[in-house]
Order: C-alpha cells, then sequence, then structure tokens
C-alpha cells in the first residue's frame, strides 16, 4: 500500500493516539486481523478520488455505543456497523439526501438505502467483507473541522488522498 495512504503518516493528528485507535478498531471490527484491515482500506482508496480524506467514526473507534456503555458488538459478532465518512473532494455531491444540503449528508446505510446510488455497490462490497452494516457519508472539509474542535468527535483517518 503506498504510503500516502497509511493513517501512520498522517500528521494533522497525534499519530500515536491514531496508531491506538487504529490497534482498537482492527481488534473490534477485523476480528484482530491486520490483512482484513488493509483490503478494507485497498478497496476505500481504490473507490476514492484524489484530494479526499476517508475517516472512521463511532463505536469501532471508541469501543462502546453512543451515549452508552454498551460494547462494539454488544449483540453478537457482526452487529454494530462501521461509520465511515469521506471528507472534502465534492463527495456531497455523490448524494441526494443531507443533514445540511450540500454540506453535510445522511449516510448511505440500511436507514437511508438511497442516500447515494453512485456508492451503493461499494457499500454493498464493504459489507460483504466485513461481515457487518459499514455506513457511508460525506462532508465538507469545514463541517469536519467543526465537528472535531467543536464537538470532540474522536475519530480515525483510515486514508488521505492528496491532491493529484
Amino acid at each position: 500500500m503506498p504510503d500516502e495512504t497509511r493513517n501512520d503518516q498522517v500528521d494533522t493528528l497525534d499519530s500515536e493516539s491514531q496508531r491506538t485507535i487504529r490497534e482498537r478498531v482492527i481488534k473490534l471490527a477485523f476480528g484482530g486481523d491486520p490483512k482484513r484491515y488493509d483490503e478494507f482500506i485497498c478497496a476505500l482508496s481504490e473507490a476514492t478520488p484524489d484530494g479526499v480524506e476517508v475517516i472512521l467514526r463511532g463505536s469501532a473507534v471508541t469501543g462502546h455505543k453512543h451515549g452508552s456503555d454498551e460494547p462494539f458488538d454488544h449483540d453478537g459478532p457482526g452487529t454494530s456497523d462501521l461509520d465511515v465518512t469521506f471528507v472534502g473532494g465534492d463527495m456531497v455531491m455523490l448524494f441526494s439526501s443531507f443533514y445540511i444540503p450540500g454540506v453535510h449528508s445522511v449516510p448511505l446505510s440500511e436507514e437511508h438505502p438511497f442516500a447515494s446510488s453512485a456508492l451503493g455497490p461499494l457499500r454493498q462490497r464493504l459489507c460483504e467483507m466485513t461481515g457487518r452494516p459499514v455506513n457511508l457519508q460525506a462532508t465538507t472539509s469545514l463541517a469536519q473541522y467543526l465537528r472535531d474542535v467543536v464537538m470532540d468527535q474522536p475519530y480515525l483517518v483510515l486514508l488521505k488522498k492528496p491532491e493529484a
């Protein structure tokens, strides 16, 4: 895998905390198998245009469900989802449903299966690879910055594709 897509190369976040989160994600969501995680990253990389950052949020990052102490996969293996967000690069243009129009999409998920027809095949592939629901969302860089700074929501940088 090229170095620019590895999250330990990202200089905007503390690399030690990113490494700790990545280890947790591999353990929880990929059965402790770094190869499965790398395959997931490769699939995302193939589908992601230049100038886009891809992050992971949610219980796979924190180890527990938002607002509770319920652990990841509390209801059994493969029951917790993965929340993947594409940041920047006009990825929001691939969505038809939004929380904030043109700025922050709803996730392409079981709840919103038609939020992005363009990303449907990728979502299906990622769900099959992981054996769990994978939700895909898009946001602008500004919205992500506000979520990071104002809401202090932890996330893992899965990949960062520089401009061509």
